[in-house]
């Protein structure tokens, strides 16, 4: 019965000694930074372990996708009824400029917004799960570069060449969420991917829309599918039907 009685106290202060290595984690600063659950885009805690990563991670960057998603599906929904009533053209025609649509549906592709569970894994890769530099010094979440001098920004460690590459810095985690969508929703290399976004909101298909995103063609889409799969993070996914 004593060895029993041992064996339990080391049990429990295991489990003690488990969930204070996981609160150490969290570091508190002052509302000055960009906090979440008490963690902080521009510090990345020592000695994480994985599951503590991503637990950071989600905690950053789950709120601030579903907002932004939720911003800009009520703004599809709007415009989508002005141009089945065929109302307001003015302002309809003012936005198709603005995001280069040379038509009604193809303002209403850049306009729907992606899952959030495919903007959660682009997260995670193009950012090192909130770790990377660009991350934590500018909250660029995806390495989108900067072409303004007048722009807030931050260079890159390497060049091409001897030409600097800059990156866009941002105030918010949303505002870079923002800027991506605004990235997919006029460029011309994301075409397919808008039209693809019309047709259905699975994000696994949607993926294979991405292959122009990155130098990896249509690995990339699989290297996604494989962490949204893997993360389960379509359980964060605010929309499981395609609203047609």
């Amino acid at each position: 019965m004593q060895i029993v009685k041992i064996f339990s106290w080391m049990l429990v202060l295991l489990m003690a000694a488990a969930l204070n290595a996981t609160e150490i984690t969290v570091v508190k600063k002052p509302n000055s930074k960009s906090t979440t659950a008490g963690f902080i885009a521009e510090v990345v805690p020592k000695n994480m372990t994985v599951q503590q990563k991503k637990a950071r991670f989600k905690a950053l960057m789950v709120p601030a996708v579903q907002k932004v998603y939720s911003e800009l599906s009520n703004r599809y929904q709007k415009y989508r009824k002005l141009v089945e009533s065929n109302s307001n053209r003015a302002e309809v025609d003012q936005l198709k400029e603005k995001l280069k649509a040379k038509t009604d549906t193809e303002l209403l592709a850049a306009l729907k917004p992606h899952p959030v569970s495919i903007v959660l894994a682009q997260a995670a890769m193009e950012s090192a799960w909130a770790t990377s530099r660009f991350f934590r010094e500018a909250k660029n979440i995806f390495g989108i570069w900067s072409f303004d001098k007048n722009e807030p920004r931050i260079a890159a460690g390497e060049k091409r060449g001897k030409k600097t590459i800059w990156l866009k810095k941002y105030k918010t985690i949303e505002d870079s969420i923002r800027d991506n969508y605004r990235v997919l929703a006029r460029g011309d290399a994301f075409k397919h991917f808008r039209d693809m976004r019309l047709k259905t909101s699975d994000p696994f298909t949607l993926v294979t829309g991405l292959d122009k995103y990155s130098e990896l063609g249509a690995k990339y889409g699989k290297e996604l599918a494989a962490v949204i799969r893997y993360n389960k993070f379509t359980e964060y996914d605010l929309e499981k039907k395609s609203a047609l």
